[in-house]
């Protein structure tokens, strides 16, 4: 039997504000009003979709139980295009053939680009 993920469902204090990050700085497409108690943003290019779920005041938002990794092929470019958005990532790191940087989102989540799915 096949699961492949679809979607991914985040807390958020301020609905609005985090369904705008995600489409700002990672192409997301949303309507931004709340249906069903939710926000639907749906990726750019296929792969899962973000739901924005209001964070009950008793969650303790932004651990690092998860993190959202984005693919991206040129992750220095990228970096550079979101920091002129206003998101400032941390250092690029080089892997196994790869690059990776992180960043956070208004809510303290742990958000990354990485170019792993491009290395060769």
């Amino acid at each position: 039997m096949q699961s492949p993920l679809g979607t991914i469902i985040l807390y958020a204090r301020d609905m609005q504000k985090s369904a705008a990050f995600y489409a700002q700085h990672f192409g997301f497409s949303t309507y931004g009003e709340v249906r069903e108690g939710l926000i639907e943003l749906k990726a750019p290019h296929g792969g899962a979709a973000i739901l924005i779920h209001q964070a009950a005041k008793s969650i303790k938002l932004g651990q690092v139980g998860v993190k959202l990794s984005f693919h991206v092929e040129d992750v220095a470019a990228f970096v550079a295009e979101a920091a002129a958005r206003g998101l400032q990532f941390g250092a690029i790191h080089q892997a196994n053939g790869y690059a990776f940087a992180n960043a956070k989102d208004p809510d303290g989540n742990s958000v990354s680009v990485s170019s792993r799915a491009y290395r060769v």
